[in-house]
C-alpha cells in the first residue's frame, strides 16, 4: 500500500498531452513521471528502430535496441541538455549501443537491407533497358553491406533518417568535415561496385550532388 505522502506526490504530478514539448516531457521524466516517458517513446520509437535496423539488420535486435535506448533516456533525463533537440541524443545512444552489439558479434555480416530498400525506391524509374530491378538490388545490398561501420552509420542516418550533415557531425561528435568524407567515400564506394549502374542508381536515388 502506497504511504500518504507518495500518494500526494503521484496525485500532483501534472498528465502529459502529446503535443507537450520534448523538454517539458523530460522535465516530468526527472519528477518520475513515466507517462511521459510513454509520450517520449511514442513520438520516437519508429525512427529511432529504423536507424538500429538499417545498421544491424535484425529486427529482434534493433527492437532491443530501440527500448534500450528510451531506458537510457529514463537513465539519464537528468543529464539532458532540454535547451538543445533531443533527436541527435538519441541517434548517437543508437549509434554507441549498435556498435557495442557490433563490436560483440564481430564473426556475424551485417548488412542494411532495410536501408536499401529505402535507397531502392525509386525517384525515377530505370530505363526498361537496364537489368532487372531485382538484381540491382542484390548488388546494392551487397554493396552497402561491405561498408565500414562508421561509413554505414553515415549513410542510414543521412538517408534513411534524413539527418543533415551537420546534424550527423553533432550526433558523432565528429567535425563535419569527416562527415562528408565518410560519405563521399561510401558513395565512390558504391560507385565502383555497382559498375555499370552508377549514373542511373546516382540519378535516381539522390547520390548526384551530395558532398
Amino acid at each position: 500500500m502506497l504511504s500518504s505522502g507518495s500518494a500526494t506526490e503521484a496525485e500532483t504530478l501534472p498528465n502529459p498531452t502529446p503535443d507537450e514539448s520534448d523538454a517539458a516531457l523530460i522535465a516530468r521524466l526527472c519528477s518520475n513521471d513515466l507517462s511521459a516517458l510513454g509520450l517520449l517513446f511514442d513520438r520516437y520509437y519508429p525512427q529511432i528502430y529504423r536507424t538500429a535496423y538499417a545498421i544491424l539488420r535484425d529486427s529482434a535486435v534493433a527492437e532491443d535496441i530501440a527500448q534500450d535506448c528510451f531506458l537510457r533516456l529514463h537513465q539519464y533525463a537528468r543529464r539532458i541538455d532540454t535547451s538543445l533537440p533531443l533527436a541527435p541524443w538519441l541517434y548517437r545512444v543508437t549509434v554507441n549501443l549498435s556498435y557495442t552489439w557490433i563490436s560483440r558479434r564481430r564473426n556475424r555480416r551485417v548488412s542494411l537491407e532495410a536501408l536499401v530498400d529505402q535507397l531502392m525506391s525509386p525517384a525515377v524509374s530505370a530505363p526498361d533497358h537496364l537489368v532487372e530491378k531485382g538484381e540491382i538490388e542484390r548488388r546494392v545490398r551487397d554493396a552497402v553491406a561491405e561498408l565500414p561501420f562508421n561509413q554505414r552509420v553515415v549513410v542510414a542516418l543521412y538517408y534513411l533518417s534524413g539527418q543533415s550533415l551537420e546534424e550527423i557531425a553533432d550526433i558523432l561528435a565528429c567535425p563535419v568535415g569527416t562527415i562528408k568524407s565518410r560519405l563521399y567515400y561510401a558513395r565512390e564506394t558504391l560507385r565502383r561496385r555497382l559498375g555499370d549502374w552508377q549514373q542511373t542508381f546516382e540519378v535516381a536515388h539522390g547520390y548526384a550532388g551530395v558532398g
